[in-house]
Parts: structure tokens; C-alpha cells; sequence
């Protein structure tokens, strides 16, 4: 009996001495490190979207009859003192009360579009005086140090944003003075004897390109009906469609970058707006998704991207966090271990499970707030048979 428990014990030893010769003598995993570190931590979304022209202009019959043939074509310059359409009444007696009370009525409808956008644009002027006011007022302050730059970046911002506003609104009643004057031109026509000379000429509203004719060959056209629209390519925005969970972290002033193009490198962009209203859109896997648009402005100078014209395909990256000074480590290095997030650390040449605390997890990048320190090496795609205690040895080079 005693030399059984001896035999026995003597094996449960030479097992363990053989288990541990195992575990020491087994041969290192050759792995992939990267260097934890400090810097600037962005977090983007990327989302496919077009080119918008901001300023465009449907233009449109103020009077029925008939269309002469166009001789302007798409992409024509035109300005304010280009005849883009001529238009002779029709056979249809235009002193009819019917049909004058129609144009009277759209006069009317014009004078009050134009003292709205009067209206506006007094407001938009206002907003612009107190923006500059108040940016002039926060960079001194920043000079002196008295303010952050934080509230001088923000001012910056209103005052962008001021200054855009004032230019949609100054096209806004450019437009409407136009309106008004071709329902005003129109009503006078209606008003000639049919011995006189009766028919209107529509001049550009704006200095810009055609970008579509409605109709090109001479023919009858109703009042109300689309004959070009004109727009100025030189205001090109940017408009993608993002998820709704994204663009509820995206600050207007935001900077983005404008990739897949067509130019030989990325453009500048900043967001101008988030559309208030969303829409559904099923996705390549025939997911419905609630999406809404972002309008960005382009930043980079006019003459990187002057080829750049309406409706064109672009994809934008749009920052939706940045941390000035984070704790940067790469995705590839993130694991779930017991539903915690972990990485393996290499210590003395030997891999070790720690977990860790994310505060943002980008495409390539995490900001992490506890767990690791900067300078320190973390296994990036740890192998599927990598263990806690495993021997390492970096591979060909270190991320």
C-alpha cells in the first residue's frame, strides 16, 4: 500500500515537471506589436454623397403662349444681360378676365415674395453686424488671454455662418426682385393690343452656367412651366447622406475631408448644416435606414477643385469627436474578454491580458481612458491560439 501511494505520487510529480517543461520549452508566437500612444484622437464617419450647386435658379414661363427655339446649350455662360428665353402669347385672347386675373393675382404673389425677402435679408444683415461685432470683441479679448481659444474658434463659427446666411439671403431677394419684374413684364403684355408687339424676353436672373433646359425647340408652353435652370458652379456645397445615430454628433463647423473625387488628393471641408428632417433609405442589404442629409462647404482653395461640378459623386469624412489628448491604440489590437474590452501587452517578452476602458472607438483608432499607459506594446491581431503568458517575439516591424 505505502509504495503504491509512492508510485503514485512519484507520477503526479514527473506529470507536472513534464507540464511545466512543456509550457516553457513551447515555442514563441510570432506576432505583430504596436507602441501605445498620446495624440489627438478624431473619430469620422464615412458616407458617399454629391456635389451641389448652392445657388441655382429654376426659371420658369410667367406667361402662356409660345416658346422660341433656345440657342443657348448646358454649360453656356449667361448673366444678367443674356436673353435666355422668348416667349409670344399664344392664340388665346389674353384679355380674357380669367386669365388676367391669374397674372394679376402672380404679380401680387411677387411683391409680397419680394418684401418677405426684403425682410430676410434685413435680418440676415443684422445677424452679420452683431457676428463681426462680436468676433472683433472675442480676438482681442484672445490677445490679451482673457479668453479661451475655444470661445474664439466658436465666434469664428457664428461668424462663418452669419456670412452665409447674408449671401442666401441677398440671392434670396436678388431672386424675388426678378420674379416681380417678369410677373410685371407679363401683366403688360396681357395688357397690349394685338397690333402691337407682344411677347416677353426672360434675361438671366443671375451670373452664372446654364445647368438644364427644360425645353429647347420652339412650342407651346403654360404658364408656371420650367424652361432652364441656371446656377453659379463657383458656390459648389457638399451634400451626404448620413444615419441618424451619426449626424446627432455632428456639430455644425465640424471639419470634414472630401475623399474619391477624382483630384489627386483630398479637399477641405466644414459643415455648414444638418437637415432637420429625416428620410429612409434601404440599404445594399435591403435594410430600411433613417438617414438625413449634412451640407458642408468646401474650404480648399477654388483652384483644386474648379473641374468639380453639379451632381458629381464624392465621398465625405465628416469628425464627429476629437480628443486633443487621448490615449491612442489601435482597433486591431481589441478584443472582448468576459464581455470587457482587453488587449494583450507584451511584458518581458511574454503576451498578457488586460483589460481595458474606451471612451471612443473610431475605424482604425480607440481612445482609451484606464488599463494602458503610453510607451507600452500591444499585440495588434493576436493570434487565434495566442494565451494569457504566452512567449513572444514581435514580428517583421512594430506599427
Amino acid at each position: 500500500m505505502r509504495r503504491l501511494k509512492w508510485a503514485v505520487l512519484v507520477l503526479f510529480g514527473a506529470a507536472a515537471v513534464a507540464a511545466l517543461a512543456l509550457i516553457f520549452s513551447r515555442t514563441p508566437t510570432r506576432v505583430d506589436a504596436a507602441t501605445v500612444k498620446r495624440g489627438v484622437f478624431v473619430q469620422t464617419v464615412l458616407n458617399e454623397g454629391k456635389t451641389r450647386v448652392r445657388d441655382r435658379y429654376s426659371v420658369t414661363a410667367p406667361i402662356a403662349g409660345i416658346l422660341a427655339r433656345t440657342s443657348l446649350e448646358v454649360g453656356d455662360p449667361v448673366d444678367p444681360s443674356t436673353v435666355i428665353a422668348v416667349i409670344a402669347p399664344g392664340l388665346a385672347p389674353l384679355e380674357d378676365p380669367r386669365a388676367r386675373q391669374v397674372l394679376e393675382e402672380r404679380l401680387g404673389a411677387a411683391e409680397a415674395g419680394r418684401s418677405r425677402a426684403a425682410a430676410l435679408l434685413e435680418s440676415a444683415r443684422a445677424r452679420m453686424t452683431q457676428a463681426r461685432t462680436d468676433l472683433e470683441r472675442t480676438s482681442a479679448l484672445a490677445a490679451k488671454g482673457v479668453v479661451t481659444a475655444t470661445r474664439k474658434e466658436r465666434d469664428e463659427l457664428v461668424n462663418t455662418l452669419a456670412e452665409r446666411e447674408l449671401a442666401s439671403a441677398e440671392f434670396g431677394a436678388h431672386m424675388a426682385e426678378h420674379e416681380e419684374a417678369l410677373a410685371r413684364a407679363a401683366l403688360d403684355v396681357a395688357g397690349r393690343k394685338e397690333t402691337e408687339a407682344r411677347r416677353i424676353e426672360i434675361r438671366s436672373p443671375i451670373e452664372g452656367v446654364v445647368l438644364k433646359i427644360a425645353q429647347e425647340s420652339e412650342g407651346p408652353v403654360a404658364i408656371g412651366s420650367p424652361i432652364m435652370e441656371i446656377g453659379d458652379p463657383r458656390g459648389l456645397e457638399i451634400v451626404a447622406d448620413v444615419l441618424t445615430t451619426d449626424a446627432v454628433q455632428i456639430e455644425p463647423g465640424a471639419n470634414a475631408v472630401i475623399e474619391r473625387w477624382g483630384g489627386p488628393r483630398p479637399l477641405s471641408a466644414r459643415v455648414a448644416r444638418i437637415d432637420p428632417e429625416a428620410f429612409t433609405k434601404v440599404s445594399a442589404l435591403g435594410v430600411d435606414e433613417q438617414r438625413v442629409y449634412v451640407v458642408m462647404d468646401v474650404t480648399s482653395p477654388r483652384e483644386e477643385w474648379r473641374r468639380l461640378g453639379d451632381a458629381f459623386r464624392i465621398e465625405a469624412r465628416i469628425e464627429i469627436a476629437r480628443i486633443p489628448d487621448a490615449v491612442i491604440v489601435p482597433v486591431g489590437a481589441l478584443f472582448k474578454q468576459k464581455a470587457e474590452w482587453s488587449v494583450f501587452v507584451i511584458e518581458n517578452n511574454r503576451a498578457r491580458i488586460r483589460a481595458v476602458t474606451l471612451s471612443r472607438r473610431g475605424d482604425t483608432n480607440a481612445a482609451v481612458t484606464a488599463g494602458i499607459v503610453p510607451g507600452e506594446h500591444v499585440v495588434v491581431f493576436p493570434p487565434p491560439a495566442l494565451r494569457d503568458g504566452d512567449k513572444v517575439i514581435i514580428g517583421e516591424g512594430e506599427h
